[in-house]
């Protein structure tokens, strides 16, 4: 059989019955309207990136981050479409091809992509590389940094509660804030626990990593009024020490701040636990995940949010010379 000319076809219908064809052209175009019309209704519909920013806004405004801080958007267009979003602690290039993979429109890091002044974003350095990368595949970054930290619901608030504190307030409370707003958190246990049995307690709630749990002081004494710090937080020395802590609990604690703390102790206390800085950092997420799918959900915006499961932390393995 030999194949149908269309074009024929059509002119031959056409001949035969003028009214139909027309009615038959009535028809496409009004088909072509609705699908047009449609097409407007699901543009209409879709969240933007710039909707995003104002209900992160919303969540951790940018007045609460440090003066020393770079928070916000760092690539992407306000108006692009956003249909999934990824919350991550770090923006590393194995971070962001997670992202990519999962076809996440946005990625929101708790660290900065670029902290520090740059001249270049060329693809020889690694930092080039996420920027080139993120562009190219259309995947937004925004961070939320110390912003996150001091806001309620933020990286501190998270770790307190998770740690059982109670009657919780900022161990330095924000200028720009509320008074529950600040940097740091500290608050009192429902009952007074051994600090082994305390540190046992940090270790459980926290992703494994290499570096685990380092704890100075006696592992029989009695704590009950607890600082935290998510991230580093050996620059809060002094407002642990007025906050009349028994423990802090923080991040990154270099030899000579922690030194000085102990040798400055009052009745031995305050105790130190040092925790892994992502991890110490990773509880927010899930938490900030929820916070945002809420208010995206009360706002009418469909968004599917996720958060990373690539480990960040820079360390691999640990030696230690074992026992108790």
């Amino acid at each position: 059989m030999e194949p149908v000319n269309t074009d024929v076809a059509e002119d031959a219908r056409t001949a035969a019955d003028p009214a139909g064809a027309g009615s038959a052209g009535a028809e496409s175009d009004a088909a072509e309207s609705d699908a047009a019309e449609s097409d407007a209704a699901e543009t209409a519909d879709a969240t933007t990136l710039g909707e995003i920013l104002l209900a992160v806004e919303e969540l951790w405004p940018e007045s609460l981050a440090e003066e020393w801080d770079e928070v916000g958007l760092v690539a992407g267009h306000p108006s692009a479409e956003v249909n999934r979003i990824m919350f991550a602690v770090d923006p590393t290039l194995d971070v962001i091809e997670e992202a990519i993979e999962w076809g996440a429109d946005l990625l929101i890091t708790h660290h900065p992509l670029l902290l520090k002044g740059v001249t270049s974003v060329a693809a020889t350095t690694a930092k080039g590389k996420a920027v080139h990368r993120l562009i190219e595949s259309g995947t937004g970054l925004l961070t939320v940094h110390t912003n996150g930290d001091s806001a309620v619901g933020g990286v501190s608030d998270v770790l307190a509660d998770a740690l059982g504190l109670q009657d919780v307030v900022p161990l330095t409370p924000a200028p720009n804030g509320l008074p529950e707003e600040g940097i740091g958190r500290v608050g009192d246990l429902e009952d007074v626990m051994t600090l082994g049995d305390f540190a046992a307690r940090v270790f459980g709630i926290l992703p494994s990593v290499a570096g685990g749990v380092r704890v100075s002081g006696d592992k029989d004494g009695l704590v009950r009024r607890v600082a935290v710090c998510g991230g580093a937080g050996d620059s809060l020395f002094n407002e642990v020490r007025a906050s009349n802590a028994d423990l802090f609990v923080t991040a990154d604690l270099r030899h000579h701040p922690a030194s000085e703390a102990r040798e400055n102790a009052v009745n031995d206390r305050p105790y130190l636990i040092d925790v892994s800085h992502f991890a110490s950092e990773w509880l927010w997420l899930p938490a900030a995940a929820e916070a945002l799918g809420n208010v995206l959900s009360d706002q009418g915006h469909d968004v599917e949010i996720r958060v990373s499961t690539t480990n960040s932390d820079p360390w691999d393995f640990i030696l230690t010379p074992g026992g108790d």
